[in-house]
Formats: C-alpha cells, structure tokens, sequence
C-alpha cells in the first residue's frame, strides 16, 4: 500500500507540474500578443503620421503627380525656387558604323521649370563657322566640327559663339535611343507632314523609309525614318512652303518632340521611368550627371507642350564654289535667340500688404478662395507690349491682385499654373477673366497664388 500511494503521489505531482508549465504559456502566449499588437499600433500610426506628413509635403511641392514625384526625391517647397532654367546643346547622331557617327541633328534646347517654358532652336548642319565662307571648306561646317564625339566641346563653343549663350552642357543622342524610347511609350501619334519613301541598302544596317502622310501611330523604326528624311527615291522633298528638304527636315523633328514630349510625359508612362533611364544609359552622352537631372523630373511632368517655342537658325544656303553651306544671319539670330531664350523681366507692383522685391510679403490668407484675396504674378510672353498693361487690369477688375508683373520671351499659349492648391472654381474664374489659357499645376514659389504667362493666342475683344 505505501508502494501505491507513492506512486499515487509522484503522478499527482507531476500533473501538477504540467499545469503549471501550460498556465505559463498561456502567459507567455498572452503577453507575446499584446506586444504584437502594440508593435502593430505604433506601426498604423507611423505610417498614419507618415502619410499625413507625405501629404502635407505633396501638396507644398504642387500637388498631384508632380507632387509626390518631388516629395519622393526629397524636394521640399524651396527646391523650386533655386532651380536655374536648364539649358543644353542637344546633338542627334546616326551612322551604322561602330567607330563613326554622323551630327545629323544638331539643337539648342531650354527648360524653365518655374514658369514652365521651354525652347527649341535648330541649327542647320551645313552652318558655316569658317572665317572666308565666299571660299568655304567643307571641314568648317558646323556637323563636321563633331569629329565622332572627339570635339563635341570645340561644336558647344561654336553653337555659343552662333548663338551668343553660355551653354555649359551637351547631350548626345543615338538615334537607336530613339527607337527604343518611342517603342518604350507604346509609340508616337504624329501627323506626318507627306508621303515618304526612300530606300538606302547600301548602308550597313539598311534604311528603309515607307510613310503615308497623315496623323498614325509611328514605332520606333518609323520615327527613326521620319526624323532622317529629307528626299524621296524620286528626289521630290517637302513642299516649299513648308520648308524644302534640310529645313523641312528640321521642322519635322521639332515637331516629333513636341508630340514625344506630351506623350512620354502622360502619368502611366512615369512607371517606365526605370526603363526610359535604361535607355538613356545605354545610348546618351552627357556631362550632366542623374542628380541634376532628376530635380527637374517632377516638374516636367506638368509642362503643357502646347508652350514648346521652336525655332531655325535664320540665314541662307549658298553655295560659293561648289560647296553648300548655310550661313546664318547675325542680327537676325541674335533677335531670335532673345525670343526663346532670355530670362524673364519681372518688376514688383507696390501697394499696401503687396511685395515690393524678389520675395512677396504680402500677408493675405493663403487659404482665402474669394477673388479679391488671390494674388497673381503676371508674365507677359505675348510679343504685344500693352498686354501686361490690359490684362492687369481685367484682372484686378475682376477682383484679382498682381503682386508681380514682367516680361518673358515669346510664348505660344497663355498658360495658367495653380501655385497653391486653389479650387477648380477659382480656376475657372481665372481663365474667365482673360478669356484663354490651359491650366496646370506647380510648385508654391514666392507667395503667389497663380502664375500667368501671356502667350500669342491671347486676344482682346
């Protein structure tokens, strides 16, 4: 009996023991998952706190597209304000041979994110930069200066010197870059300006060019054959009017980017973003380096390609002893180049709580929608003088106040750019008062509410 009753009460013990041991995982359990859902908690309100902060930064940096863009990369509401307009040399080459490329298109190209302006000149690839052009040598044409990539800097002094710029940096573009990008962005709606067909089979890789005229869907080898075309098999080229061979050429090519530019620049074609810098790696030369670069990404988003100037280079061909060259006008391309490319004049209005320098002080609510509180900076890129004078005061008519008014070069379209996040309804009343304008968003700069380019297609009744 006492064997039994020992051996009862070392079975008792032990179930006593695995009681205790479960009741002390339960605790465990129990205490691991509260601390889970502490840890969870805390996560939901960074991340709630994160996105309200990330919010609150997108709207400062623009809103929309544009602003999670600059947000994302670390821009704040003051990375705007110290972007310098970009400007670049912009040379195209072409050539089947590995160690030998031709300068087949050569632009000057500018960027100005904060009025959201840019520039297209064309630079004929016959321009003459010799001394003697009635004795010219075909050496001293401007393409031939390229050498390959081995003088691109001797071709960025030239353009400077035609131009009267100080442009500091190039980019090179392989017309295989082209092809991929086009075909990157599902292709290219272009209305193509005439019938083209030329065949070129003794080049290494043959060009084989076949275009109906009128607006289609290009891929990349088409648009590569639309930008190279300059004569047919038969030699019939572009109608005068349009622009004969070479500069028709030229025309066509600033017309491509423009429609390139509002195609590549739609809000699904940002999710190729990685794979169009493949592309650039893989066939652009430059010396600006990514992170220059990229600080204007965000903004281009926004830019309306209907606000693309372009231009050619003014002068005549000729050919003085049996050489073709184009020699360009001096008086006439310092004018032009003004047009495109001079930086805005802006001259404050003075009154009571209005800015009287570079930075607005004035302290009306940026949260007032009512017309009389919005304040307006007002650039006139019409070409017409007494513009900046008359839609002055349409607009302080209508309730409106320009804190800032100035002069820019010559702009297409009036452009309206929504600086602080004002309803659609403001909007409206904005473009009511001067009667056109597309509207686009942008980056809060200098404490105004809008910004107004005046453009050419502005007229008063």
């Amino acid at each position: 009996m006492k064997d039994d009753e020992i051996i009862v009460n070392i079975n008792g013990n032990g179930k006593n023991n695995e009681s205790g041991k479960h009741k002390k995982k339960k605790k465990k359990k129990s205490k691991v998952g509260r601390v889970i859902k502490i840890i969870l908690l805390l996560l939901l309100i960074a991340l709630v706190i994160f996105g309200c902060v990330f919010a609150y930064k997108m709207a400062k940096n623009g809103g929309g597209l544009q602003g999670f863009l600059a947000t994302a990369i670390g821009h704040d509401e003051n990375t705007l304000k110290n972007l310098d307009k970009l400007t670049v040399m912009l040379v195209g080459i072409s050539g089947s041979e590995a160690n030998y490329k031709l300068a087949d298109t050569i632009m000057v190209c500018s960027y100005d994110p904060k009025i959201q302006k840019a520039s297209i000149l064309s630079i004929p690839r016959d321009t003459y930069v010799g001394k003697d052009s009635s004795n010219p040598s075909s050496s001293y044409k401007i393409n031939a200066t390229y050498r390959n990539g081995e003088n691109i800097e001797g071709m960025l002094e030239y353009v400077n010197q035609i131009t009267g710029l100080d442009i500091k940096n190039y980019v090179i573009v392989d017309t295989v870059a082209l092809r991929q990008l086009v075909d990157a962005i599902g292709g290219v709606t272009f209305n193509v300006p005439r019938d083209m067909y030329y065949v070129d089979l003794t080049q290494a890789e043959p060009l084989y060019i076949d275009l109906k005229k009128g607006e289609q869907v290009l891929n990349g080898e088409q648009a590569e054959g639309l930008l190279r075309f300059r004569k047919n098999a038969d030699g019939t080229t572009y109608d005068y009017d349009y622009g004969g061979d070479d500069f028709g050429r030229m025309r066509t090519q600033r017309n491509f980017i423009a429609a390139v530019l509002k195609q590549t620049l739609k809000p699904e074609n940002i999710f190729k973003i990685t794979e169009l810098i493949d592309i650039a790696a893989r066939n652009v030369k430059t010396n600006m380096n990514f992170d220059t670069v990229k600080d204007y990404i965000p903004y281009a988003v926004n830019f309306n390609a209907d606000n693309l100037n372009t231009g050619m280079l003014p002068g005549e061909s000729d050919n003085p002893k049996g050489v073709w060259i184009y020699i360009y006008d001096k008086k006439e391309t310092k004018a032009l180049v003004e047009e495109l490319f001079a930086d805005p004049v802006i001259t404050e209005t003075e009154g009571e709580g209005q800015a009287t320098n570079s930075v607005d002080n004035t302290t009306t609510s940026n949260t007032d929608n009512n017309s009389d509180a919005i304040r307006i900076e007002l650039l006139n890129g019409s070409g017409v003088s007494s513009n900046l004078a008359k839609v002055t005061k349409i607009l302080e008519d209508a309730g409106f106040k320009v804190t800032k008014a100035g002069t820019t070069s010559s702009t297409a379209k009036t452009n309206i750019i929504n600086r602080t996040n004002k309803s659609t309804t403001i909007e409206d009343k904005v473009k009511e008062a001067i009667g056109t304008g597309s509207v686009s968003k942008g980056a809060e700069i200098s404490n105004v509410d809008f910004t107004i380019v005046i453009g050419k297609d502005y007229k008063q009744d």
